[in-house]
């Protein structure tokens, strides 16, 4: 009798976590489409910059680092919104997602336009990374030209936000597919000069994301303020600032945003270094495939971290801790899943993956490239895996409010395991591949903080929709 009952209750719990799996997967999808857009836009953006100029494409990786420190800290401030929607709307009160909403859009203007204040620090700031006066042109150009897509990009974010928040994932699609479509038609018509425009090769580029993201952004605003939104929610007549609410949402938004921005300094420091390396052209070409050819591993499993954070918060906005811990650990089992099916493709297939970004017209430059990335990837192979555990609680952590903590993570763990010790081989010989090994060590050693974290259970008594005592 005991044997038919634990079968049972194995039959049950096999079951239950079927019908989680499949929960998961209905709200993931969309997102893992919408940030495969992103990717495709990305790739595409890298594979037309190198067909232009593999300096073009070193230069890219160079300048989207230092781009993405101020940005995500934007972008990801804006993007907490999430957070506060499906809390809030898992403890049924949605008339104060309206709010919150407004709240994100006074973030994302205030913070676009201060963006703009960068674009005259574009040349001393580049000039202190150390590159060649031609790569630090290139720079210069493709930086300034992405700073006026900062504000939209920070709106697209508040607007994915809002149906996510909600569980509406799909109508994310929409907006990163105008994104990508307008963003790969200007790429063709800003980099090489077709159509009349004039050839601005990396410049081009830049003004091709910046366009894509203002499309993307107006779409995505006429979205949201529709009038069948109006009734649950109040978006149009929820516009003023309230201050007790902007101050519970940059308490925990701030340190969320933090997280991306000090990650992304610490490897913006990591790629100046790797620039500076003994053929430093050739590490940082080397470096920017790498990374593009990991985001093919690591933006769908961001799908299923944020997918998993939504359902999170949901759960602790309706009091239902369990509950939210089984769908961390139910996103972390099916990512696993793509993840070493991807890592393997590094390994056995390095080739397929180069040949996006082959040029012809700089040689010599990429014989000794293409030598370089099948290596590096040996090491994205390992370190995606766990990535996977790193970003599902990452993610959990932040949709639970646990935000203080994922910040003061990533200021203390990259420069000592990643960016200090890059520095104290950069001169050696076979430094970019002892680079990226440093790289694997500092995912690794992250995921298992977080891991840990999570699995000590404080996030769960906490939440963001309510003033702290």
């Amino acid at each position: 009798m005991s044997l038919e009952r634990q079968g049972f209750f194995s039959k049950q719990r096999r079951s239950s976590r079927t019908e989680l799996w499949r929960e998961l997967l209905q709200l993931a999808w969309p997102l893992v489409v919408a940030n495969s857009f992103w990717n495709i836009q990305l790739t595409i953006d890298r594979m037309f910059l190198g067909q232009y100029s593999t300096g073009a494409l070193a230069a890219a990786i160079g300048v989207m680092g230092v781009y993405w420190t101020p940005m995500a800290l934007l972008q990801q401030t804006a993007a907490y919104l999430m957070t506060f929607v499906a809390q809030y709307y898992g403890a049924n009160e949605h008339h104060k997602i309206g709010p919150a909403v407004w709240q994100a859009i006074y973030i994302s203007v205030i913070g676009g336009l201060l963006f703009l204040g960068l674009i005259p620090c574009a040349g001393p700031l580049f000039r202190l990374m150390g590159h060649s006066p031609e790569l630090r042109e290139l720079e210069v150009q493709f930086f300034q030209a992405l700073c006026y897509g900062a504000l939209p990009t920070a709106l697209v974010a508040v607007a994915s936000s809002f149906y996510s928040g909600l569980g509406m994932t799909r109508m994310v699609i929409g907006m990163n597919a105008i994104g990508l479509i307008v963003n790969v038609g200007f790429d063709y018509l800003l980099i090489f000069g077709h159509g009349g425009f004039p050839a601005l090769g990396i410049q081009g580029a830049g003004y091709a994301t910046a366009l894509a993201s203002w499309a993307s952004a107006l779409y995505g605003l006429f979205l949201i303020f529709q009038k069948k939104y109006e009734l649950s929610y109040g978006l149009r007549r929820a516009w003023r600032w309230q201050r007790d609410l902007m101050y519970r949402y940059l308490r925990y938004g701030l340190p969320s945003g933090l997280q991306w921005a000090l990650e992304g300094l610490a490897f913006t420091a990591f790629l100046v270094l790797v620039g500076r390396m003994k053929q430093g052209e050739v590490a940082l070409a080397s470096s920017s495939i790498a990374v593009t050819v990991m985001m093919l591993a690591a933006l769908p499993v961001m799908g299923m971290a944020q997918a998993a954070s939504i359902r999170l918060g949901q759960c602790l906005g309706d009091s239902q801790p369990e509950k939210a811990e089984a769908f961390a650990y139910g996103g972390l089992q099916i990512s696993l899943v793509y993840i070493t099916i991807t890592g393997l493709s590094f390994l056995l297939f390095p080739g397929f993956y180069l040949s996006w970004f082959e040029n012809s017209s700089s040689a010599l430059l990429w014989d000794q490239v293409k030598v370089v990335v099948p290596y590096i990837l040996r090491c994205v192979a390992l370190f995606v895996c766990f990535d996977c555990i790193n970003l599902i609680f990452s993610f959990a952590l932040r949709g639970a409010g646990d935000t203080r903590f994922v910040s003061a993570v990533a200021l203390s763990l990259p420069w000592p395991l990643m960016v200090l010790p890059t520095w104290w081989v950069k001169d050696w010989e076979a430094s970019v591949y002892w680079s990226w090994a440093f790289v694997t060590v500092f995912v690794i050693i992250q995921a298992l903080v977080f891991l840990f974290r999570f699995r000590q259970g404080k996030w769960k008594s906490m939440s963001v929709i309510h003033s702290p005592h």
